[in-house]
């Protein structure tokens, strides 16, 4: 029996009875598990009132108050973590490690929030003038709205309202409609640690929702994660209403490998970050750039550990889980057919697969091809899927120029032991996040999130001091005072309240 799972509003479950509804599905099974609430604009509406109506209190709301309040929750998420990750396997069916990693990235920004005094501190002049003073403070900016994918139901949206809410701002977040239970269980967690009704708000829906928040007058930003053409559209559309936007898109992350890397630790670091939740990481690795003349022996060395990957149900003891729906999984598929069609080499085809899981799971193992050309739509597109591809240069500046005629620009990695060339990546490559013998670049929280090109609109990242610049705006106080006031007699210790 499908469970039924609606929206949060005004810190309870949402009431009232919807005219739209989206199938949940168990990814390991193929059977639906929960019919979600598809929000109109109405509900859209009430979320983002309840939302308007909190955020004049919490606004107010001293930072010791705030921090108390983002800590507590940190304790909560951090003591039934396990819990989260068992939801997040249940419907995205990534593997319970995966999900439990995906959960604990997402707790470090929670806790880089709790350090909200420090980091709204402003800056103070003294004297710039003959008894005068600049000072500068930050300031939310009320209703605030984050539109998240299904690849991280947990995680990328942490990236976000842990920040938003330390900073003063009331959020609304609108979740992928094919894992949505982790949104609810996370504002349930919000309201057992003491934060107050309707600052923390879930609405479920299609584009319906995402367009009502893109219009609303009263939602000051939008902060997305998602395809580069829906990122495109976002952006677009939120700012010609006026709004702060922040949308990151798609990625073709290339890992480069030098004929002097360890290719072992190569070949381990590209099926890690290539077939890690099954692929559907903005950040995984889809094309491995291998410099001559290492190819035959990387793509070998490759293909052997591709051999011992488990592919079944992400609850048992097995490496990769299944794809989110029948429909993606056939969407990539269909990029494996047109890649052997195209004529790459197809050295492991995870079309037929021996899977520790029901027959009905949407299935697709670990594919990997080798001599992919760059006008292959296996190489020109984000697939979004267990699918790695090979691509042979001949010197360190082909690899180079590969990667920056990519019209992305996310996440890119370089294997060498050459310090130089690392250090001359990091310089040239045109890509936002660079890892060094590290595959999957993803920056700790007090950094910040976020490629180039493609694969971001807006000008600001995600989390670390972009994130609270993001959700604040900026304010400079001049004053004079022309007489001292005194106040009264109080021997107690002073405390903050």
């Amino acid at each position: 029996m499908s469970t039924r799972i609606t929206h949060w509003i005004g810190g309870k479950p949402w009431a009232g009875t919807s005219e739209r509804h989206g199938s949940v599905y168990d990814p390991a099974t193929g059977r639906e598990s929960g019919r979600v609430d598809l929000a109109s604009a109405g509900v859209v509406d009430e979320a983002v009132q309840s939302a308007a109506a909190a955020a004049a209190e919490w606004r107010n709301a001293s930072l010791t108050r705030r921090t108390q309040v983002v800590f507590a929750f940190r304790e909560l998420l951090n003591a039934r973590k396990q819990e989260l990750a068992a939801i997040i396997t249940a419907e995205h069916g990534k593997v319970l490690s995966d999900a439990l990693g995906e959960v604990t990235r997402g707790l470090e920004v929670v806790e880089f929030a709790c350090g909200i005094p420090h980091l709204l501190k402003g800056g103070f002049s003294e004297n710039v003038s003959t008894g005068v003073d600049v000072y500068s403070i930050r300031q939310p900016l009320g209703v605030v709205a984050v539109i998240s994918p299904f690849n991280f139901p947990a995680m990328v949206p942490m990236w976000f309202f842990p920040v938003a809410i330390a900073c003063g701002n009331s959020v609304v977040l609108k979740p992928s409609e094919k894992d949505p239970s982790a949104a609810v269980w996370l504002a349930e967690l919000w309201a057992e640690a003491g934060l107050p009704d309707g600052v923390f708000s879930v609405v479920h829906g299609d584009k319906e929702a995402v367009d009502r928040l893109l219009e609303h007058p009263d939602v000051r930003s939008i902060s997305f994660v998602g395809s580069t053409p829906v990122a495109r559209y976002v952006y677009e559309r939120g700012t010609s209403q006026g709004k702060r936007v922040q949308a990151l898109g798609g990625a073709k992350n290339h890992m480069v490998v030098l004929p002097d890397a360890d290719l072992d630790l190569a070949a381990d670091a590209a099926v890690n970050a290539g077939f890690g939740s099954a692929g559907e990481r903005c950040m995984a690795i889809s094309a491995v750039v291998a410099v001559d003349p290492v190819g035959d022996e990387l793509v070998a060395k490759i293909a052997e550990r591709m051999g011992g990957l488990r592919v079944g149900d992400g609850s048992r003891s097995v490496e990769m889980g299944p794809l989110i729906t029948g429909e993606h999984r056939d969407r990539v598929a269909s990029y494996v057919d047109a890649g052997d069609q195209d004529g790459a080499r197809l050295v492991v085809d995870g079309r037929d697969q021996d899977v520790d899981g029901e027959a009905g799971g949407f299935w697709l193992g670990p594919t990997l091809f080798d001599q992919v050309r760059p006008d292959m739509s296996i190489y020109r597109d984000e697939i979004f899927g267990p699918v790695l591809s090979v691509v042979r240069v001949a010197s360190y500046d082909e690899a180079l120029a590969l990667v920056n005629a990519n019209p992305y620009g996310n996440g890119t990695a370089i294997f060498t032991n050459d310090g130089g060339a690392a250090r001359r990546y990091q310089n040239e490559v045109e890509v936002g996040m660079v890892g060094v013998n590290v595959p999957i670049p993803v920056p700790m929280s007090y950094y910040s999130f976020g490629g180039w090109k493609n694969s971001l609109f807006g000008d600001s990242h995600a989390h670390g001091m972009e994130g609270v610049h993001f959700f604040t705006r900026g304010k400079v106080v001049t004053s004079r005072w022309l007489d001292p006031s005194h106040g009264g007699i109080n021997l107690g210790f002073p405390t903050q309240s």
